[in-house]
């Protein structure tokens, strides 16, 4: 008998029909419900077709198919043809509902505009110094690895800064005049880092190094933020702690750390007033002028901050006051420093180092490139950045900031172009110059002005909502890596001079002459025993010889030699080889001289020895 004549179609999906004395419903009594319903309520039985008969699209999580009910010996079994199975049923049993697309039953809901909230709240401000206490860690592990003795510039400045003291402090006669080739005034940080070294040693006075720079990415992150948002300021400070020149000069007992610090707090003030009275602007002047004193150099980054004066105020104060303030700063800038030229003994050092500096032999293009290594992502993103902010203003996801009034594109412009404009300052004089000397710092005082448009340049390459942040992500590890490797490099150019110390320490004291490849190096580790006058350096010498006959260059150290002038001579080999190759050649066979040792020493770039002289007569 066929199913027809046992069961009446009553038009329902199958489930729905009585089979013998079992009722096909839900649990909560209802003859008609379906057993395959959607478990999560979404829609119900008749929904499976439409009038025509034809499968209907679901409203659930997936696509259903219906599978009919056991009646008697027979059952619909998935996997075997449709046609066999049913081929003496009557037609409604061929209804199945093939696997099509589901519309998904959950839509996000639009996200109201508070979602963005523009206004400032705790919960965004604690975990904004959450990330930047994180990458402050990041930069004190950095720097805190890079291990060496100290560095010729190092040991000169501590050296000097000991002597200052003892002028200072005790009325001891200064053994050279310090201020007259010094490119920073000795009377400033060497003597802030010669009372911490007289504590800590020369640990300490790095320390104190890593603590200005510390300051200096956090006065970075704080002004960058004020400038842009939040996410600009992690990023900017993020790029700048990681950079060859941050990392080294965070260890580096010179007072370029100090200058950068100062420069970075006089940025910080005139950023933070920018919508105060104009007057204001003048607390930035001395600690700009300060810097300048502590580092002549930074007086290139002068102008910067003036213009960072008018820029800053323009759109909160208009352009009245704007010019006013700019006007004050450079004003009061320009008559500090010239009291301070002119009423101390700092003229000629600022001339000799600074403004009338000799030129060097390194090519336009071996700068670049070096220029470009040192720095060169940090200020593409910078460049990127500045683009991107002339296209487009809006620093905040909020709908609501497209309602915002925001500065032109002009305005955008020059502002873009000063920060990245000064990045390149330093690398320009050098060019000017023709010296590579200290390029890898004050590639850094550029990178510090351009690193809050690197973060807008960071936060557009991520994208709303952290899009791709593996872009973010991948940018900083790059610069990162760069950072690690050129600052391990820059730590180990010079010898490791311990070993040397030890060899010469009992040959030294307060009456002997002494020739020295670098010895401000042994004047610093032996400075109880000895001081500047009475060490001779391979960089230019005049002798006066026994017979009254006058020497310079070359022949001065052969005649001096030859009269067996020093009580003890170090040559290092790589300081100035040509020099030291004179040298050699005149204690060679001379009877005032014998060897006292040969002691190696390794560094970034390979081998080499110590050879050191004594006098024997």
């Amino acid at each position: 008998m066929n199913r027809s004549q046992n069961h009446q179609y009553d038009g329902r999906p199958y489930g729905d029909q009585q089979h013998g004395h079992q009722q096909y419903g839900d649990r909560f009594g209802d003859p008609y419900a379906d057993p395959y319903a959607d478990p999560y309520g979404e829609s119900d039985s008749a929904s499976w077709f439409n009038s025509d008969g034809q499968p209907a699209q679901g409203h659930g999580y997936g696509t259903r198919t219906a599978y009919p009910q056991q009646h008697g010996q027979q059952q619909y079994v998935p996997g075997i043809p449709e046609q066999r199975q049913h081929e003496d049923q009557p037609t409604y049993a061929l209804h199945t509902v093939e696997e099509t697309p589901a519309e998904p039953s959950y839509h996000i809901p639009v996200t109201p505009e508070a979602g963005w909230d523009m206004a400032a709240s705790r919960r965004r401000a604690w975990v904004s110094r959450a990330v930047l206490l994180c990458i402050l860690l990041i930069q004190t592990v950095l720097s805190l690895r890079l291990s060496n003795t100290a560095f010729q510039d190092e040991a000169l400045y501590l050296a000097a800064g000991h002597a200052e003291l003892d002028h200072l402090l005790n009325g001891t006669p200064l053994p050279i005049d310090y201020a007259a080739y010094f490119s920073g005034s000795p009377q400033l940080y060497p003597v802030l880092a010669a009372l911490v070294d007289g504590q800590f040693g020369l640990t300490g006075a790095r320390v104190l190094s890593l603590v200005l720079m510390l300051f200096t990415t956090g006065l970075l992150y704080s002004f960058s933020r004020r400038m842009f948002n939040e996410r600009a300021a992690l990023a900017a400070a993020a790029l700048f702690s990681v950079v060859q020149s941050t990392v080294v000069m965070g260890f580096f007992a010179t007072y370029d750390a100090a200058a950068v610090f100062l420069l970075a707090l006089a940025v910080w003030i005139v950023v933070r007033t920018n919508r105060a009275p104009a007057y204001a602007v003048l607390l930035a002047a001395p600690v700009a002028v300060l810097a300048v004193g502590v580092k002549y150099a930074a007086a290139l980054y002068l102008p910067t901050i003036v213009v960072l004066a008018l820029l800053t105020a323009w759109p909160y104060r208009g352009a009245r006051s704007a010019v006013l303030r700019m006007l004050l700063l450079g004003l009061g800038m320009g008559a500090l420093a010239g009291i301070g030229m002119y009423t101390t003994d700092l003229l000629a050092g600022i001339q000799q180092t600074t403004t009338n500096r000799a030129h060097g032999t390194d090519s336009a293009a071996f700068l670049l490139q070096r220029s470009a290594e040192w720095g060169g992502l940090m200020f593409l993103a910078a460049v990127g950045g500045a683009i991107s902010y002339v296209r487009r203003s809006r620093m905040n996801e909020s709908p609501l900031a497209q309602r915002l009034g925001n500065p032109g594109w002009r305005w955008r412009a020059l502002m873009g172009l000063l920060l990245c404009g000064t990045a390149v300052l330093a690398s320009a004089y050098q060019i000017h110059l023709g010296t590579v000397v200290s390029l890898f710092k004050h590639v850094g005082f550029g990178l510090l002005f351009a690193a809050p448009m690197a973060g807008v340049g960071v936060t557009r390459l991520v994208g709303a909502h952290f899009r791709y942040p593996q872009l973010g992500i991948m940018l900083w590890t790059a610069v990162l890596c760069l950072g690690i490797s050129q600052a391990d490099w820059r730590f180990g150019v010079w010898p490791d001079s311990s070993k040397m110390i030890r060899t010469i320490q009992s040959h030294v004291d307060d009456k002997g002459h002494y020739l020295s490849s670098t010895p401000e190096v042994p004047v610093y580790y032996l400075r109880d025993k000895t001081d500047h006058s009475q060490w001779q350096s391979v960089f230019g010498m005049e002798y006066k010889a026994k017979k009254g006959t006058y020497y310079t260059g070359d022949e001065a150290y052969r005649a001096a030699l030859r009269d067996g002038e020093f009580d003890l001579i170090v040559l290092d080999g790589i300081t100035n080889p040509r020099v030291d190759d004179v040298i050699a050649g005149a204690v060679r066979g001379n009877p005032h001289y014998r060897l006292l040792a040969d002691v190696p020493w390794r560094n970034s770039s390979g081998t080499g020895t110590y050879r050191i002289w004594i006098k024997t007569s």
